[in-house]
């Protein structure tokens, strides 16, 4: 079964032919390691199914300071959600950690699917549901939870994730510098 509809199955049932449909406005997209998939300043009219490969999506403060906000793995969902929704430019960067094989979809496209495909739409508002979920999540944890708490839980979201990134994107995702992180995970290897 194609990955996009294990996916999609996970949340909804869709017929193979309304999956053939929806699958007939992706296109695939292979990209190398260090690709920019979106950049600052650009208008976004996609989104992207992760197939294979690793991503993370960040931003640029004025002092160049990079802030993480995300990382996106197999079968996440990665964009600039405020310029696909909004047509405002993108505020943030998304470039490649791996090799990455991606499913993309133009907004449109996906629009006039939801009018046909009411079942399709309802996939996509459980998926902003999560998102929306997720982010709150992260930003309240953000707000009172220690690094060290922080650093459990991001282990414990991406527990295979630490092999496939840097430190000082995990220290940037985390909000604290990679000398904090460093101490992190020796605290937590003696504590085992």
């Amino acid at each position: 079964m194609h990955p996009l509809q294990q996916h999609i199955r996970r949340k909804v049932a869709l017929s193979d032919t309304d999956f053939q449909e929806l699958l007939s406005l992706f296109e695939v997209i292979e990209l190398k390691k260090g690709h920019r998939l979106i950049d600052q300043g650009t208008i976004v009219k996609h989104q992207y199914f992760v197939v294979s490969g690793c991503l993370r999506t960040f931003m640029v403060d004025p002092d160049g300071k990079e802030h993480t906000i995300q990382f996106a793995i197999e079968n996440w969902w990665v964009s600039d959600y405020i310029s696909y929704y909004k047509g405002t430019n993108a505020q943030l960067i998304v470039e490649c950690l791996e090799n990455c094989s991606l499913l993309k979809v133009n907004s449109n496209d996906l629009n006039t699917l939801f009018d046909k495909l009411p079942v399709v739409e309802r996939f996509f508002r459980k998926q902003l549901e999560n998102a929306f979920v997720a982010f709150q999540t992260r930003i309240l944890s953000s707000l009172h939870q220690t690094a060290e708490e922080r650093y459990e839980l991001f282990v414990k979201n991406y527990p295979d994730l630490e092999q496939r990134v840097k430190n000082y994107q995990i220290a940037s995702y985390l909000g604290i510098t990679p000398e904090s992180l460093s101490r992190l995970r020796k605290m937590r290897m003696t504590a085992r």
